[in-house]
């Protein structure tokens, strides 16, 4: 076992591989475990698609030892809140609850990590469960306008496909496979457990290495890089008065560690005040919900602008965002770069104080640079964000073919209007 410390944050690496960070908070009564699990939608095959999310939800149905009643009620008798979820890129289980009880949340993930049985009883429960989920999932315009977005971003590549996968998978997955995604993709070397609060990281190592001290160590998962494409989507959805657009462009990865797609998203789109919201909002009252934001990962980044509007006002809408675009890589405004930077700086903070957070970030780092970057770093960067990287930032973007989704209601020709609106701006005309 060997350990290496930065400020209040200690990394443990097993003998096998499994990671344990554990920020030490003295402050909090309370204590975050999170187990994260290097494996989502990115590592499915079409034909496996969404078998994470099922095994994610089966998880918790029964280990060797326990049932799900116990399972539930083993967290519940200590007052702690249990939960996982599925992503693209991991799939992570947690706990929250009293500090004292940090060492049992464990010893309790361990078992529902590695011990899950998956009863096939619970099985064709849960799969309606899911089928549910599924069906609320495709009748939500802007869920769908997000997927389709993927889609035009990433054409076939795994990226492109939803986390839940596909109904016909979700009705097909047997027992069997499930035990076979786990045995091949939850190994060691794939796991990072996280614990933050007041704690002592000693003595929670000794948990780690009992609880996953001898599980096998297996291989990275990893996966190429997708390559970026570009289009229009649509999709017409009955019941819905609105139209929910999603419009981007691409973004270097988190390998590429550069800062500059996000301040520009925070610059472009982010508060009422920012450019998109303050004229495509305020000032010509074309959408009542408008936001930016970058979406950077191991893989791949994607600067993101969402807006819902009616039919009527796409035509102006995407002139007017393409304008804005324009317009950012002719001149940066002072006032909307310190106000960007402000923000990104308070969002920041708001993170550290959130101890899950922080154990999301952490790992996030491990999987793709293979070290914890210290918030100096963080800073230093988003300092050295400045206007003309950000002019040729957004100068070199609109370079790149948009990818554009438009889910609910429809106009007649539609993608032809956005395709013609979307490559009719040059930037000479945003002066």
């Amino acid at each position: 076992m060997t350990t290496t410390s930065a400020e209040t944050t200690s990394l443990t690496t097993l003998a096998n591989g499994v990671r344990l960070v554990a920020i030490r908070l003295p402050h909090l009564d309370s204590a975050s475990v999170s187990v994260f699990v290097r494996t989502g939608s990115l590592h499915e095959s079409a034909r496996s698609s969404g078998i994470s999310h099922v095994v994610e939800h089966m998880a918790f149905k029964g280990t060797h030892e326990r049932d799900c009643r116990r399972i539930n009620l083993d967290a519940e008798l200590l007052g702690a809140e249990v939960n996982a979820h599925t992503d693209k890129d991991h799939t992570a289980y947690h706990m929250r609850g009293l500090a004292e009880h940090a060492g049992q949340f464990v010893t309790m993930l361990g078992d529902i990590v590695r011990n899950s049985t998956f009863p096939e009883a619970e099985l064709e429960r849960e799969r309606q469960v899911i089928l549910q989920e599924v069906l609320e999932d495709d009748d939500d315009p802007v869920s769908t306008a997000f997927k389709l977005f993927d889609q035009a971003s990433w054409g076939h590549h795994a990226m492109a496909r939803p986390v839940i996968g596909s109904r016909r998978n979700i009705e097909r997955f047997s027992r069997a496979e499930l035990l076979d995604y786990v045995g091949r993709q939850y190994s060691a070397r794939n796991v990072i457990v996280g614990v933050a609060g007041n704690i002592d990281p000693q003595a929670i190592a000794r948990l780690v290495e009992a609880a996953f001290g001898d599980m096998p160590a297996g291989q990275p998962n990893q996966v190429e890089a997708p390559v970026y494409m570009g289009g229009v989507r649509t999709r017409r959805q009955t019941g819905s008065s609105q139209s929910h657009v999603v419009m981007g462009y691409p973004l270097p990865p988190l390998t590429a560690e550069d800062a500059t797609g996000l301040v520009a998203a925070a610059l472009f789109g982010e508060g009422m005040s920012s450019p998109l919201l303050h004229e495509v909002r305020e000032q010509r009252g074309l959408v009542y919900y408008a936001a930016c934001s970058a979406d950077v990962g191991a893989l791949a980044g994607q600067f993101i602008i969402e807006a819902s509007t009616t039919p009527e006002h796409l035509d102006e809408l995407f002139g007017e965002l393409m304008r804005l675009l324009a317009r950012q890589a002719e001149g940066i405004d002072p006032l909307d770069l310190r106000r960007a930077r402000n923000q990104i700086a308070v969002r920041r903070m708001r993170t550290r104080e959130r101890p899950y957070r922080r154990l999301e970030e952490a790992a996030q780092d491990l999987y793709t640079l293979g070290r914890i970057r210290p918030s100096a770093e963080h800073d230093a960067r988003l300092a050295a964000v400045d206007a003309d990287a950000l002019r040729g930032h957004f100068a070199r973007m609109l370079t790149q073919p948009a990818s554009v989704a438009v889910a609910g209601k429809l106009g007649q020709g539609l993608r032809e209007r956005i395709h013609r609106a979307i490559t009719s701006v040059t930037l000479t005309q945003a002066a």
